[in-house]
């Protein structure tokens, strides 16, 4: 199993700091969005040309490390139609820098009718809500097969693909080859159902199987009635557990660090580190 982490997670900028920092906390690789840690890029159209995407590809290639996916992530339906356009048209532009980064392969999550932030809305528990994320994304799945790429789409409870098997009807309506399956554990939980956790990680690989392009790792405590996140290992969830379970299902899955940051990734790391290595010698 390959371990990285998001690269606006390690607290630098540029190519040569994330790999200068991927070295120093023996990590394999990032997911990457552009411009949240590459200075000079913004979310804007144009700013990231291929001539950049190339020697962002080049310094990480060179350094033995890999890219795992490129986030470009927007609200599909969000109320704002300019915010949800803007979105989808960054979306296609990173779809065309892919290749060239290295990646060919695009993610985002499928939004909230909340808008700004992407909370619960009752609407997002709708049919006609999963309908238009599915005609979203089935046009970037068709865009994306024409530049040799694909899409990547992650569910979250308050978002319109709450659940694992939400996530599959809708992949099943967007009915493309080339659209895979970011799996977040953390992201489908809250209050009501922490407890079943892995009945809920176990459900997603009865849908995706080989689908599942990485996880994303998480931990989280119960603080006031509610999950709070946390840095992985500092918190509830039994990681022998979920990893052993992980590679059950796939002894090469990638694992992205999300949400852990500063002095707490080195000691994540090698919390992660020792439990694949015991599950490693226990095979």
């Amino acid at each position: 199993m390959k371990l990285m982490i998001r690269a606006h997670d390690l607290g630098v900028k540029g190519e040569d700091n994330i790999v200068k920092k991927l070295d120093e906390w023996r990590l394999d690789g990032i997911q990457l969005v552009a411009y949240k840690s590459i200075d000079g890029v913004s979310y804007s159209e144009g700013s990231l040309t291929v001539e950049r995407a190339l020697q962002i590809e080049k310094t990480v290639r060179e350094a033995g490390k890999e890219i795992a996916l490129v986030g470009a992530y927007f609200n599909p339906v969000h109320p704002n139609e300019e915010k949800a356009s803007h979105g989808e048209a960054m979306f296609r532009e990173y779809l065309s820098l892919s290749v060239s980064l290295g990646c060919p392969i695009v993610g985002s999550e499928t939004g909230s009718y909340m808008g700004d932030p992407w909370g619960y809305h009752e609407d997002n528990r709708t049919e006609a809500a999963r309908d238009r994320v599915a005609d979203t994304f089935r046009g970037l799945a068709d865009f994306a097969k024409s530049v040799g790429a694909s899409v990547a789409i992650e569910g979250a409870y308050n978002h319109v693909c709450y659940s694992p098997d939400i996530l599959f009807d809708t992949v099943k309506r967007i009915d493309r080859d080339n659209v895979r399956v970011i799996f977040d554990l953390y992201n489908y939980l809250d209050i009501s159902n922490y407890t079943s956790a892995y009945s809920v990680l176990r459900r997603g690989h009865e849908l995706f199987g080989a689908d599942i392009l990485l996880y994303h790792l998480k931990d989280f405590t119960v603080e006031d009635g509610r999950l709070k996140q946390c840095a992985v290992g500092k918190g509830i969830l039994d990681f022998r557990c979920i990893l052993g379970e992980i590679y059950a299902q796939n002894r090469d899955a990638v694992l992205v660090l999300e949400g852990t940051v500063g002095e707490d990734i080195p000691a994540s790391v090698q919390f992660i580190r020792e439990i694949t290595d015991w599950i490693f010698r226990e095979e």
